[in-house]
């Protein structure tokens, strides 16, 4: 396996169009890293470069102690995993594993030895005579990742694979993906715009947005402590509440926030520092509290509740705010009514400040 080092990594189209910028990011031998974004912010563009599908316009890219600016895919030690399973449709499973190590002049032997041993990895041994018409959407993704892993590579690259499975079957992959790791112990970059998908896969994350990365960190590590507004809205489900406030410190060193001139809350004493003037604050919906009307700080009334089962999520209007902001409550607590008056309270040490730039401050 390898380290893959970005230099300063830049792609510039012939037209101008510039799709990543100034991108720079260590990632270790054995480690679990993944890009994350909304759809046109880079991270596919950036994979590719990785793999060789792409030029690089400026920067260095090291796969292990070489710099692969220039080397063919075939020669960078990296084998990829795209969206569409892109099988062979006229061979076996046993052939469309085989077919890499062939074309790379390995012998019968040291094939049949590599595809037999992958097939068991992947509990594909019973499939190996079936051609891709005869398997499942799981069953063709994990062929697709057997035919990357026969190739001992230095590094796997994902792009988006589990797109294409409904949510059973992605909730399935993702377990056979995180233990699949585990038992290699490889270095693995993996591309998705789900959320979820990152933060429970990867051992640490890069958020793209407009092709430069926003913030790297621990999956928790960025839910609990977002660089900056984009990066709090895009982690978690339902996204952060964001609440465009004023601010201010009173004499008794008391910091508020006041939502749309109108609705005021308490952010403590102490230490922390709020913006100096407008901004905006943030609140994940499982933070907040709810209660009956005039119990809590901040009067609001119910637009919707979702019942998820487990749990529920009210959608709440406050006064100020244009748009209702989400509450997660226990199951037992959503036996509520839409335009049922209720009260919130914002616990302070929950509450993000932001600058009117996005910078969280803390």
């Amino acid at each position: 396996m390898a380290r893959v080092a970005l230099q300063k990594l830049g792609k510039r189209y012939d037209d101008g169009t510039e799709v990543i910028r100034n991108v720079s990011l260590d990632i270790e031998d054995g480690e679990f890293m993944v890009f994350v974004g909304p759809s046109g912010c880079g991270k596919s563009t950036m994979l590719r470069m990785l793999a060789g599908l792409e030029d690089i316009t400026q920067g260095d890219l090291t796969i292990g102690e070489r710099r692969v600016n220039d080397v063919a895919p075939s020669k960078r030690g990296v084998s990829m995993v795209f969206q569409s399973y892109a099988l062979y449709p006229h061979m076996t499973v046993y052939e469309n594993m085989a077919f890499g190590l062939k074309l790379a002049g390995a012998s019968r032997d040291e094939v049949d030895r590599l595809v037999r041993q992958t097939a068991e990895t992947l509990k594909l041994t019973p499939l190996l005579g079936r051609r891709p018409k005869a398997l499942s959407g799981g069953q063709r993704q994990r062929v697709a990742i057997g035919r990357a892993i026969v190739r001992k590579p230095d590094v796997f690259l994902f792009d988006e694979p589990l797109s294409n499975l409904d949510a059973a079957l992605r909730v399935q992959m993702r377990i056979e993906l995180a233990r699949l790791h585990s038992q290699l112990k490889a270095t693995m970059i993996y591309v998705t715009h789900d959320q979820i998908e990152a933060m429970t896969l990867g051992d640490r994350i890069a958020v793209f947005n407009g092709g430069v990365i926003e913030q790297v960190g621990r999956p928790l590590e960025l839910y609990n402590r977002p660089a900056n507004r984009f990066v709090a809205t895009f982690l978690g489900s339902p996204s952060m509440n964001i609440m465009p406030a004023d601010f201010s410190v009173a004499a008794d060193g008391v910091r508020k926030a006041t939502i749309g001139a109108v609705t005021s809350f308490s952010l403590g004493q102490g230490e922390r520092r709020v913006p100096e003037a407008a901004g905006a604050i943030g609140i994940r919906a499982e933070h907040i509290e709810m209660g009956p009307a005039g119990s809590l700080d901040v009067p609001g009334r119910t637009r919707l509740v979702e019942h998820l089962g487990e749990m529920a999520i009210a959608y709440v209007e406050i006064q100020g705010h244009s748009e209702p902001i989400a509450v997660k409550l226990k199951a037992e607590e959503g036996d509520i009514q839409i335009g049922q008056n209720v009260g919130l309270r914002f616990p302070p040490q929950h509450v993000f400040a932001f600058e009117a730039n996005g910078t969280t401050v803390y």
